[in-house]
């Protein structure tokens, strides 16, 4: 069952949905890039004719599973800028909640093109595979590959090459809201003792909406840039299998153990 299944349930319309939800699974929850993919996919397909995402803010309320309720509402349109909210609903309570930014693009009055990753931890094809969690676990719908040399405590930075088994049948935006939220959190490095991790939020940029990458191939990171008092903040980048930035975001997480 590809990405593009899970979503496959949800039309234009507002209300109850049940999600093919197996595999896609963190826990009790749907893991934090699928449960923004379906808020995203409720959201454009109650307002059809959007132009191209540029920015979200998520909410990681509560667990999301199968059975949901999607609600979305349109907060402002303007002439080159639409805010829409969209929520998903578990038993009448807010379990994920999004506002996300549509916006026209226009002849630009700044150019300044992210810079190409550093340092480049070379292709994909090269790099050491990464084992795979017990069956059921979400991850094992990824194929994921080290992208730095160190390993264990240390710097809070996780950086991994990864890649869908199956391909996701998603139009490029849907994908990067779907794969951006996909690496364990930096801070995992610095942790004294394991513990889980819990998303609060996720906010993040598409610095290109008609993103492409060779062979289905991310380049991803999450860093830690302050962990404390059982927080986190976290700084999340992506970008192609070429080096190139696509994808900027920021996340709040509750350290447990």
């Amino acid at each position: 069952m590809s990405a593009k299944d899970l979503v496959a349930p949800i039309t234009a319309t507002p209300g109850p949905v049940t999600l093919p939800a197996e595999g896609w699974m963190q826990g009790r929850t749907l893991y934090g890039g699928a449960g923004a993919l379906v808020a995203y996919t409720a959201a454009v397909r109650a307002c059809p004719g959007l132009p191209p995402l540029r920015s979200a803010q998520i909410g990681f309320v509560g667990p999301v599973g199968p059975e949901i309720e999607t609600r979305v509402e349109m907060v402002r349109q303007g002439r080159n800028v639409v805010q829409l909210r969209s929520e998903l609903l578990v038993e009448g309570t807010v379990g994920l909640t999004a506002l996300w930014v549509f916006g026209t693009s226009r002849e630009p009055n700044a150019l300044h093109p992210a810079p190409k990753v550093e340092p480049w931890p070379g292709p994909p094809e090269e790099s050491e595979a990464v084992g795979n969690p017990p069956p059921g676990h979400f991850i094992n719908r990824y194929e994921i590959r080290r992208a730095q040399d160190t390993s264990g405590p240390g710097e809070p930075v996780v950086r991994r090459w990864f890649r869908l088994r199956e391909p996701s049948g998603l139009d490029p935006v849907s994908e990067l809201v779907l794969v951006g939220d996909t690496l364990p959190p930096g801070s995992m490095r610095a942790m004294q003792r394991q513990g889980p991790f819990s998303s609060i939020n996720w906010s993040f940029n598409i610095l290109d909406p008609e993103a492409s990458t060779r062979d289905g191939w991310w380049l991803g990171e999450t860093a830690s840039d302050h962990a404390d008092q059982g927080y986190s903040s976290e700084r999340l980048r992506l970008w192609d299998a070429e080096g190139t930035q696509v994808m900027a975001g920021q996340q709040a997480g509750a350290i447990f153990g």
